[in-house]
């Protein structure tokens, strides 16, 4: 008689290394609870069918991460090239690696007079960078610049029609995946200057989150601990069993 807990041992195994994952996940997250427009990410778990080592299919589990769009609360700056956008959308910028995305509003003017981020990466408007003489500037709702009484620059604004489409490349930055939808105008958005969004992750609830897995992780030990005993006890009994 031999006892076999290898599928309960593999999805404890799994399961472990799944919760894992997440909390590292809820860390990232809390770790940029002030991040000037972090948005913060989930994993999403589902089944799916695959062959084990003994090529019998079986349900494993898999994980995907998401990002969480929902816009963070805005924060009052007074900073003249300080802007949040309110509603769906982002500032367009142009970096080494071409364009991305941002909902980073923390804007400087670099040393040619164009309007970047704090990394440098040209802020995009209408037909190309953002040239500036000063910070002496208005920006209304729709996001037209404005300098002595002149229109002089409208930002370039825009939105996804699946923000699935998106994905995070660090520094606050999203890109678009090869084949996905292509950028439309943003519509329906507000911006307001001298304010900043912030982060959109919620500290109660990322706190509590990680107190769940990490109990649930420590069970998930004590019961792969269970199976591996019972694996022994069956080891060490098979010799002695009695007609």
């Amino acid at each position: 008689m031999f006892i076999k807990n290898r599928l309960g041992l593999t999805e404890g195994t799994e399961t472990m290394l799944a919760q894992e994952q997440r909390l590292n996940q809820i860390s990232n997250n809390l770790a940029n609870v002030n991040t000037t427009g972090y948005k913060k990410e989930d994993i999403t778990f589902w089944e799916m069918m695959f062959k084990a080592a003994d090529n019998k299919p079986r349900v494993g589990k898999a994980m995907k991460i998401i990002t969480d769009h929902k816009q963070g609360p805005a924060i009052q700056t007074g900073n003249n090239l300080d802007f949040a956008i309110n509603g769906q959308g982002f500032f367009k910028v142009q970096t080494p690696q071409g364009i991305r995305y941002t909902r980073n509003g923390n804007f400087t003017i670099n040393n040619t007079g164009q309007l970047s981020t704090a990394d440098g990466n040209l802020v995009i408007g209408d037909g190309g960078p953002i040239s500036l003489t000063d910070d002496k500037i208005s920006v209304s709702h729709d996001g037209q610049i404005s300098a002595n009484g002149q229109i002089i620059n409208k930002f370039s604004l825009v939105n996804f029609s699946d923000l699935n489409s998106l994905e995070k490349e660090g520094n606050n930055l999203f890109r678009l995946k090869p084949g996905s939808a292509k950028e439309q105008a943003a519509t329906s958005i507000n911006i307001q200057q001298g304010s900043l969004e912030g982060s959109n992750v919620n500290i109660i609830q990322g706190m509590t989150e990680m107190i769940d897995l990490q109990r649930s992780y420590q069970t998930q030990q004590k019961a792969i601990q269970t199976m591996d005993d019972l694996d022994h006890q069956a080891i060490s009994r098979v010799g002695n069993l009695t007609g």
